[in-house]
């Protein structure tokens, strides 16, 4: 200050200061300011009522101090601030805001000429950031300090550092005569001055504690009181009722309102000055009952009490090191506190102290209550103990220092908010936080507002939750207050709720009068004190907001800004997530279980992720001002505090990198589960023995590198090796390929990005890393697997792929041969029964084994015979069974018949697995009888054709206007090999066409057929002419009539069949001039043939005639088996299709083939016993050939052998039945089963 303030100030202060003589401290007035004079620091203590608080300025004012200086004077309680300024200036009749003025939250009445400034200890730490050596002060006096708030504490823990530095800085300590020792030992053993505050002795009355604290407590103070106006317990006076809070004065107050002659006032903190007032400036003549909460216990003295109620509890505020929670539970109060209560009365006259509760209960109490440091979270301290760098909170000197607990419990709270980092020093983000007047909590969301453009809306909630709810719900109004605050509530969040109600209270504000405003507020069940509190703390946060250069604006409509603004509270609030478990409990952080609060807009429809404004254990812990979050939002929030397990991590060959499954989890609740990472940049190590041995050893590379591609090739080459022999034990095992990698990699290729930067990095790296074929064999198989298990079965001229698997009980256990669509035709139907080499030996074995066991006794040791066996057998397309027969007969004369191996069961894998693919590879059939597969795919056109793509087919063709034919074509398909023979062919239609054969026989069948079809075509004049030379005279035409038969199809097949046969001797054209050529030769000869052919067919028509007409004469049940051979016979002669391909000498036989049927037909009825014998010894023959045609298409045709088989049948038929007739060659049933032999070899010797 200077010279003319402290002049100024000089004259403001009263030449003689009053004391009020009957205030206990005014008797030793002279020993404390003597104490003061001496000493830096004064411990004076005394009983509440004592005039310590009102009389020790006036005292430090006479020692002249507060001149250049001020005399500080500090108050737990902004109620009591204001008070003792009053009584003070009041005493020295002087305004408050002169000489004497004061400062709480919000509200300065200080001015130049202040000497003495009353305030709250939060104003004197706040101060510390501007004036840390408190330069603005010569006396300090720390009233109250029994009650060791947080703010208390810290300001001696200042003090003690600071007095040293300012030896002219006086400070004296007031306190009740609670361990005032604990204050003298901070302060050096500081002087005690312990001054009496009671003048009438105080009676106690202790009654027994009620159950129901409630209902209870309210009866057990309206009876005392009742007592009390009767004079039970002396002369009437006024009543102080301690209260646990103001939930139970207001319940309490309503209970007792109504009574004549009874003033019933409340007191506590949040009343308005005015209302306070009633309590300390008496009017009226009632009796007044004071109903307060613990501020009356030593922060104000109630005039003219003479009775004290105190039911023994109060609502104590207490951090839960193990929940994290900050609890208001209603707790028994401490000795000193009820020694305190105690003491509020006897002041006037004598008292009465009424306990509701037992001494004994009374005797176990605590005997202090514990300093509000010891049951807070210190977060707020500790943020700003770093803001005014006072070093660390574990060495700063409290008078009872906190527990390491607690401290780690701010510390941490501050790690989350992003205050403090990991080495415990202040980030920039806690020392924003410092300059906002909030909890830290609240400074973090106001930050994070201003980054999200929603501050203004931020300001609104945060200065909300710093004050009460201003939202009333009297027990009785319940459901009509209820109903007016629905107006505001929003579906997903409390703190919208109060957006909301802001900007609908700002309306009214704006149109109403100060008045209307307090009258809508009571109509609305408003508190119109809080909204106003509500609305100051928001003023001073816009300034502070302001001040640090935040850009604030009104707040809009909440809704639109949803996420960002409840993502900025989150930043503060983290602490307080849940996630739902069922109905409206929760999960919460760090193991703990709660409840939505059933007064937020939550409590109906809990979302399934919340975020609290805090939790509060009273009956139970209990969520209170929630709001639905997107767990989404929490991995943002503060990524520093989310844990990240992770688990699973495998090979990803399309990424090319080890992803691990991951769970985020935060103070215990799971965030996300399952997200794929990246897993090498947490742990290399793990990922890089992954991918070996996922990537590398197994081969699963997208892209594999050049050496992989090598190693790959080796090691399938091996177990290629091992389905081959069937074996298991030649490929080393994956160990050792691991190690073979490990030992050659850089530890940092744990991806494939950062493998492939090796490789091109190091240019022998692809070198280093192949491996050679003895690293991954365990032994050398030898050089005769190939030969043994060759890759491919050549059958004829078409090579068919194998591959092995050693998979017991596998569907493709054994060998698999591959057979493309286009081949399937041309699979040998026998051939596959043999397998290959190297399992032939085994199959016999096991073939042998499993006969019967009166042959298998014949051919033992099984593994000899079958060696015996294996050197006389050649693999072929014959049935394995029947050579094996063959053989053992000749080697060791057991006779064994299809029969006996029928009964043989041996392993699937000796069949082999047959795999029908189509041209591109794809898998159309597999099994393992080939049979079914060849009658699946078996064309049913009369010409099997090669179904690959190629150049040379065409349809509809009339003429050989394309290109030469080839004799044979190659191509592919599904990756084989195909050869087939093209051919003009004559479709079932009739048409003509160029196609691609399978076999060379059948093509050189069919493009016989299909150039008579192109020489007729050329000739169609010709073929008109002999059309009208064959069956035209009426004897031929009643010929047809008799035999059945039709003459144009009859006349059709002699006409073609006459080129057919014509082209035998000529070789058939394959290009345009050799066609003209053999059209040229063919034409000469083609008339006279057919017609000389045409007589050979008349003269057996005429037979056939007298057949059906003699067959005609029996009766439908004579003779039916022999009568339907005849039939059959010539319906197989007469067949139009068999007559074009009939050669000639045969053809020239059908008269005496017909003649002979005739025969056969007159003696029937004479010798009908002769002709069934007969047939017996026919039947077999024609069975056998009917079943070679049917297994093999065009048999009759195609194999010389089975031509002559067919007509030998018929030379055996005039044998039978017409023997005088004469046969054109030797023939009987042996001579046809020879015959018959040669045209299985033939089969055998042209598979198809």
């Amino acid at each position: 200050m200077s010279k003319s303030h402290e002049g100024r100030i000089e004259r403001l202060v009263p030449q003689h200061i009053p004391y009020p003589e009957q205030l206990p401290v005014v008797a030793r007035k002279d020993e404390i300011m003597r104490a003061i004079a001496e000493h830096q620091v004064v411990v004076v203590a005394g009983e509440t009522g004592s005039g310590k608080t009102t009389q020790l300025p006036k005292m430090c004012l006479e020692l002249g101090r507060g001149r250049e200086k001020r005399i500080g004077h500090t108050q737990p309680r902004r109620i009591a601030a204001r008070a003792v300024s009053s009584r003070i200036a009041e005493e020295l009749r002087t305004d408050v805001g002169g000489l004497v003025g004061y400062q709480v939250r919000f509200n300065d009445q200080v001015s130049d000429q202040t000497a003495v400034k009353v305030m709250t200890d939060g104003i004197l730490l706040t101060e510390l950031t501007k004036d840390r050596q408190l330069k603005a002060y010569d006396t300090l006096i720390i009233d109250e300090a029994h009650e060791r708030s947080l703010n208390i504490d810290f300001i001696l823990g200042y003090l003690k550092r600071l007095l040293p530095k300012r030896p002219d800085l006086k400070v004296i300590i007031t306190s009740a005569t609670i361990d005032v020792e604990r204050f003298s030992k901070h302060f050096n053993d500081a002087p005690i001055i312990e001054v009496s505050g009671r003048t009438y002795p105080v009676e106690v009355h202790y009654l027994d504690a009620v159950e129901d604290r409630d209902r209870g407590v309210q009866r057990q103070v309206s009876e005392l009181i009742d007592e009390i106006e009767a004079q039970k317990y002396g002369p009437r006076g006024d009543v102080l009722v301690f209260c646990p809070g103001e939930r139970q004065i207001r319940d309490l107050a309503k209970a007792l309102r109504g009574r004549d002659r009874i003033q019933v006032l409340p007191l506590y903190a949040r009343l308005s000055n005015a209302e306070q007032n009633r309590v300390f400036n008496r009017s009226g003549s009632g009796m007044r009952v004071v109903l307060a909460t613990n501020v009356a216990e030593t922060s104000l003295t109630v005039p003219g009490i003479r009775y004290v109620i105190d039911p023994g509890d109060a609502r104590v505020s207490r951090y839960s090191h193990r929940s994290g929670l900050q609890r208001l539970p209603i707790e028994p109060i401490s000795q000193a506190s009820a020694n305190q209560r105690k003491g509020r009365c006897g002041r006037v006259a004598e008292g009465v102290c009424f306990r509701l509760y037992s001494e004994q209960d009374f005797l176990s109490r605590p005997e202090f209550t514990d300093a509000e440091i010891l049951r807070t979270n210190l977060a707020s301290v500790i943020l700003r103990m770093l803001e005014l760098g006072l070093g660390d909170v574990r060495q700063f000197p409290f008078v009872d220092p906190p527990e390491s607990k607690m401290v780690r419990d701010g510390f941490r709270l501050l790690t989350e908010l992003g205050a403090v980092d990991t080495d415990a020093k202040l980030t920039h983000l806690g020392r924003a936080m410092a300059k906002l007047p909030v909890d830290p909590k609240l400074g973090r969301i106001l930050l994070d507002a201003a980054s999200r453009d929603c501050l203004n809306e931020a300001l609104v909630i945060v200065s909300a939750l710093s004050v009460q709810d201003p939202r009333e719900r009297p027990q009785e109004k319940r459901a009509q207050a209820d109903q007016q605050h629905a107006r505001f509530n929003n579906a997903k969040s409390d703190f919208v709720a109060w957006v909301n109600l802001w900007q609908y209270v700002e309306e009214q504000r704006q149109t109403l009068s100060q008045n209307q405003l307090r009258k809508l507020c009571e109509r609305e069940f408003l508190s119109y004190l809080r909204i106003r509190e509500w609305r100051e703390v928001h003023h001073q946060l816009v300034l502070s907001c302001r001040q640090m250069k935040f850009r604030v604006t009104p707040a809009q409509a909440a809704d639109d800004k949803y996420e960002a603004i409840h993502r900025a509270l989150l930043t503060g609030l983290l602490g307080n997530i849940a996630q739902q478990d069922e109905g409206r409990k929760f999960n919460a952080t760090r193991n703990r279980k709660a409840q939505v609060f059933p007064a937020s807009g939550q409590y109906k429809k809990p979302p399934k992720w919340l975020v609290a404004a805090e939790l509060v254990e009273t009956s139970q812990v209990f969520l209170r001002q929630c709001a639905a979050i997107e767990p989404g939002w929490l991995l943002e929030t503060n990524p520093e505090l989310l844990k990240r397990h992770h688990y699973e991590p495998a090979w990803n060959a399309r990424s090319g990198r080890v992803m691990a499954k991951e769970r985020v989890s935060l103070f215990g609740l799971t965030i996300s589960d399952g997200q794929r990472v990246h897993f090498a940049g947490i742990d290399q190590k793990t990922s890089r023995e992954v991918m070996i041995r996922d990537g590398l050893v197994s081969g699963n590379f997208r892209q594999p590198p050049e050496f992989l591609k090598h190693n790959l090739k080796l090691v399938s080459d091996v177990m290629e090796l091992e389905s081959r022999t069937r074996r298991r034990d030649l490929l080393v095992d994956e160990e050792s390929m691991f190690r073979f990698y490990d030992e050659r990699m850089p530890p940092d290729c744990a991806s494939g990005v950062a493998l492939d930067k090796w490789l091109r990095r190091d240019a022998g790296a692809q070198q280093i890393l192949k491996m050679r074929r003895e690293q991954v064999l365990t032994r050398d198989p030898g050089s005769e697997v190939e030969d043994q298990f060759p890759k491919a079965l050549k059958v004829g001229e078409v090579s068919f792929e194998l591959s092995y698997q050693f998979e017991p009980g596998g569907n493709r256990d054994g060998v698999t041969v591959t057979i493309p669509r286009a081949l399937m035709n041309r699979a040998p139907r026998y051939r596959f029964e043999w397998l290959v080499p190297g399992l032939l030996r085994e199959k016999l074995i096991a073939m042998i084994k499993g006969l019967p066991k009166s042959l298998r006794k014949q051919l033992v040791p099984a593994p000899d015979v079958a060696d015996a066996l294996l050197e006389r057998l050649n693999a072929g397309d014959e049935p394995l069974a029947q050579a094996l027969s063959r053989e053992l007969k000749n080697l060791r004369g057991v006779s064994v018949s299809s029969g006996d191996w029928a009964q043989v069961v041996i392993e699937p894998y000796y069949q082999m697995n047959i795999r029908v693919v189509d041209d591109r590879r794809k898998l159309l059939a597999e099994g393992r009888e080939l049979a079914k597969l060849v009658a699946e795919f078996r064309s049913e056109s009369p010409v099997e054709v090669v179904t690959t793509k190629n150049n040379l087919e065409r349809v509809n063709v009339t003429r050989w206007d394309f290109q030469a034919l080839p004799e044979e074509w190659r191509g592919k398909s599904a990756g084989t090999e195909v050869m087939a023979y093209p051919a003009v062919i004559k479709e079932g239609s009739g048409q003509l066409s160029v196609r691609l054969l399978d076999y060379a026989s059948e093509a050189h069948r069919q493009h016989r057929l299909g150039v008579a079809g192109l020489l007729l075509q050329g000739d169609l004049k010709t073929a008109k002419y002999l059309k009208k030379q064959l069956f035209v005279d009426n004897a031929a035409k009643l010929a047809l009539a008799g035999a059945k038969l039709e003459r144009e199809p009859l006349v059709d097949a002699l006409i073609e069949g006459g080129l057919w046969q014509l082209l035998d001797s000529l070789e058939l054209p394959r290009s345009p001039e050799a066609f003209s050529k053999v059209q040229r030769e063919v034409t000469t000869n083609w008339v006279p043939h057919v017609l000389e052919m045409g007589n050979h067919l008349t003269l057996a028509v005429k037979a056939a005639a007298e057949v059906r007409s003699m067959l005609a004469k029996y009766q439908p049940k004579e003779y039916v088996a022999s009568r339907d051979d005849m039939e059959k016979q010539m319906t197989a002669l007469f067949d139009v299709k068999a007559l074009v391909e009939t050669p000639t000498e045969w053809l020239s036989y059908y008269p005496r083939y017909l003649k002979a049927l005739l025969n056969r037909a007159e003696r029937l009825s004479a010798q009908g016993g002769k002709d069934e014998k007969s047939m017996a010894m026919l039947q077999p023959q024609l069975d056998r050939l009917a079943k070679g045609t049917k297994d093999y298409p065009g048999l009759e045709v195609l194999s010389p052998e089975a031509v002559r088989f067919r007509w030998m049948l018929e030379e055996f038929r005039v044998s039978l039945f017409a023997q005088q007739l004469g046969t054109k060659l030797p023939v009987s049933a042996k001579r046809l089963d020879q015959q018959w032999q040669s045209v299985e070899q033939w089969m055998t010797n042209n598979p198809r």
